[in-house]
């Protein structure tokens, strides 16, 4: 079948370029070491991609988050196809409100007074829009939750970006701080573990034991890879940390193979590969009869998971006659819920940043004009 993603990220600016846009954390300051001030008003905020609601959103989403990329009109067309698939609406919208009231009960129940908002990159509610009403609700700092566990320019230095400009939008508004990634939590590694578990348990008897592990995850150009964290490549090798420790946990000792999916890049850009249809047709090839696929890089079943994997792959491994199973992603799995919280509490206490928290200016930038970026929601 013809891939018809589209990269649907929208262009930013360097901080060289737009000093208003070197906004990290607490503002522009490093993140601070010390506990919160008692009786400062805070707030978590779930920082998303955003996606339509309906088919009447559709285009007009597409267009949203393209304009002033010259994307054709008809690959917006057919990537449209995708959502108007599943009655025009984003999965990701209803996962991020289920994810926010799960959150929101997690903190109420160890006695945690920090009230939980939701804002998007890309589509209503935007996070400009959510930054004023807290402002006006009198919250004074903003930890923001990304739903992205990883480094890279798509999965950390953009939403930075995104804070930046809601903060200049309203003219400054709550200071701020980015949570730090999170792939390596224990109940972000057990969601994922308990989801493979449970797909590997769906295949055949006779498969279960020799079926092939394979971790996907959005695939994005090799030049935005090799600047990802402080020392580059920091996207690849968290992602097999990742995959490393869920595995561990769920089948251990089992190989592994760790592959891409959800390239929207032109042909001539390089990009992360293998894909993960290229790799399955590889695996029928060498006489592998079942596959299980884990999408550790994401943290919802939204539309690229459901579409790239559960259409695509499954009828790839199909038309191969690979007995085919995808596990789930954390979602509001209890134990990743929890991983939130404590990730909320660490830094409320003022625990030492982990890795990715404190990036310098230049960390993961890449030149928009010079390739395409790919969707991180």
């Amino acid at each position: 079948m013809p891939r018809a993603t589209v990269d649907i990220t929208p262009a930013g600016q360097h901080p060289d370029e737009d000093p208003s846009l070197a906004v990290r954390n607490n503002g522009g300051a490093d993140p601070s070491t010390e506990p919160a001030p008692p009786g400062r008003r805070e707030a978590l905020l779930v920082l998303s991609f955003g996606g339509p609601e309906g088919h009447d959103d559709v285009m007009p989403f597409l267009e949203n988050v393209t304009r002033g990329r010259g994307i054709p009109r008809e690959r917006l067309e057919e990537v449209a196809e995708h959502y108007h698939h599943f009655g025009g609406v984003s999965p990701i919208n209803d996962q991020n409100k289920a994810l926010i009231g799960a959150v929101e009960k997690e903190l109420a129940a160890a006695g945690v007074d920090v009230a939980v908002y939701w804002g998007n990159r890309n589509w209503a509610p935007y996070v400009e829009d959510t930054w004023r009403q807290m402002a006006e609700d009198g919250i004074e700092h903003v930890y923001v939750f990304p739903t992205s566990a990883y480094a890279s320019f798509s999965g950390c230095r953009q939403y930075h970006e995104d804070i930046a400009r809601a903060r200049v939008s309203s003219g400054g508004g709550p200071t701020a701080e980015k949570l730090p990634h999170y792939y390596d939590t224990p109940g972000f590694v057990q969601a994922n573990a308990d989801a493979l578990a449970e797909a590997l348990g769906s295949l055949p008897v006779h498969l279960r034991g020799s079926a092939r592990l394979v971790a996907t995850a959005h695939s994005i150009p090799d030049s935005m890879a090799a600047v990802a964290g402080p020392q580059g490549h920091a996207y690849e090798a968290e992602l097999m940390a990742a995959a490393e420790r869920v595995v561990a946990e769920a089948a251990p000792g089992r190989a592994f193979d760790l592959v891409w999916q959800s390239r929207s890049g032109p042909p001539s850009v390089p990009w992360l590969e293998p894909d993960v249809n290229d790799h399955l047709r590889a695996l029928s090839a060498s006489g592998e009869q079942a596959v299980v696929l884990f999408p550790v890089g994401f943290i919802s079943d939204h539309l690229e998971v459901i579409w790239d994997l559960d259409n695509e792959a499954r009828e790839t491994a199909e038309g191969l006659g690979l007995a085919f199973a995808r596990a789930a992603t954390a979602g509001t799995h209890p134990a990743f819920v929890e991983s939130i919280r404590v990730l909320l509490e660490e830094r409320r206490a003022g625990g030492l940043p982990r890795l990715g928290t404190n990036c310098p200016a230049s960390c993961c930038f890449v030149r928009r004009s010079s390739a395409q970026m790919p969707s991180a929601g």
